[in-house]
C-alpha cells in the first residue's frame, strides 16, 4: 500500500467522527460533508510537508476549525432568513442500525441539543462541543478556539449552563417515543384536540422552517391550545399526504418524514419532557432535505 493509500484509508476509518465533529458545530450535515471533504485536500497537503502520525487528531482540530470558519459565516447569512431557521436534520431508516451500515450519530446530537446550540455565539459552541461531546482537552479546544484554555474553559461552562437549561431534564427510551409520535399522529390527523392537549407541554412550541420557499408559520407557536390548533389545521394535510408520512429517525430518535413527487416534503422532530412533548420540529426548507444526504 503506496503512503498516499494508508493516509486515504486512515481519514477514510476517522471520518464517521469528523463528520460529526463538522455537523454538531454547523448544525448542517450538508455543510459537515464539505468541510470534511475539504479537509482531506488539506492533509495531503500538509502530510507532504511533514508526516501526519495521528490522522484522527490531527483532522478533529483542522475540522473543527474549518466548520467554526463555516459556522460564523453561516450567522451572517441567517440575518436575512426567511423566518425561523432550525438545523438540518440527519435523518435515517428505523431499520439502519448496523453500523456497518451508516454512520452512527451520537446519540446526545439530538434535534433538541443542535435547537439549543444555535442560541449560543460561535465560540461557546464549539467549546462545549469539543470538550463536553467529543472528550477534547481544553488546550486542544483553544487551538481551535483561538483563545487561551482558561477563556475555553469559561466559555464552555456558559455553554453548559444553557444547554443544560434548554435539553430535556429526563431521557425518553425508544418504545415510548415511538408510541408519542404515533398517537401524536393519529391525534392531529383525526382532528382530536382533546388529546393533543394531553399530550402536549403546556409551555410547548412548535417551530417550522421553510426557508422562505414553501408555505410554513413565520414566527414559532407557543402554548398548547395554539400548537394543538395548528396541528389539527394546516399541518394535519402534510400528515395526511399520499403516501403517508414514514417512520423515521431524526438525529436518533423516532419521527416522521414524507415523499411528494419523489423529492422530501418535511421531516417532523418531536421532543419529549418525560410523556409530554415539549417542542415540534417540522423541517420543509428543501435544501434541508435533500434524499442523497439520507445516511440509510
Amino acid at each position: 500500500m503506496t503512503a498516499e493509500a494508508e493516509l486515504a484509508a486512515a481519514y477514510t476509518r476517522a471520518r464517521p467522527r469528523l463528520v460529526r465533529v463538522a455537523y454538531a458545530v454547523t448544525g448542517s450535515h450538508a455543510e459537515a460533508e464539505d468541510v470534511v471533504s475539504d479537509c482531506w485536500l488539506r492533509l495531503v497537503a500538509a502530510d507532504a510537508h511533514t508526516p501526519v502520525k495521528d490522522v484522527e487528531a490531527w483532522g478533529t482540530v483542522v475540522v473543527a476549525r474549518r466548520a467554526l470558519d463555516t459556522l460564523r459565516s453561516a450567522r451572517v447569512r441567517r440575518e436575512t432568513y426567511v423566518g425561523p431557521w432550525l438545523p438540518e436534520p440527519w435523518v435515517d431508516s428505523p431499520s439502519a442500525t448496523d453500523p456497518a451500515d451508516r454512520v452512527t450519530l451520537d446519540d446526545r446530537i439530538s434535534f433538541a441539543l443542535l435547537v439549543v446550540l444555535e442560541t449560543l455565539s460561535p465560540p461557546e459552541r464549539t467549546a462545549w462541543v469539543l470538550h463536553d461531546l467529543f472528550d477534547m482537552e481544553f488546550t486542544e479546544v483553544a487551538r481551535v478556539v483561538g483563545r487561551s484554555p482558561a477563556a475555553v474553559r469559561q466559555l464552555a461552562a456558559r455553554a453548559r449552563k444553557h444547554v443544560a437549561a434548554g435539553t430535556p431534564r429526563l431521557e425518553v427510551d425508544h418504545a415510548t417515543h415511538e408510541a408519542v409520535v404515533n398517537a401524536f399522529r393519529r391525534a392531529s390527523v383525526g382532528g382530536d384536540l382533546p388529546t393533543l392537549m394531553t399530550m402536549l407541554d403546556p409551555d410547548v412550541t412548535l417551530t417550522s422552517d421553510g426557508g422562505g420557499q414553501v408555505r410554513s408559520a413565520r414566527r414559532p407557536v407557543h402554548g398548547a391550545d395554539r400548537v394543538a390548533r395548528m396541528m389539527v389545521g394546516g399541518i394535519a394535510r402534510l400528515l395526511k399526504s399520499d403516501p403517508p408520512p414514514s417512520p423515521v429517525m431524526v438525529n436518533g430518535a423516532p419521527g416522521l418524514a414524507a415523499l411528494n413527487g419523489g423529492t422530501r416534503d418535511f421531516v417532523l422532530s418531536l421532543t419529549l419532557e418525560g410523556n409530554r412533548i415539549s417542542r415540534v420540529d417540522l423541517v420543509r426548507a428543501p435544501d434541508k432535505l435533500a434524499l442523497s444526504r439520507e445516511t440509510s
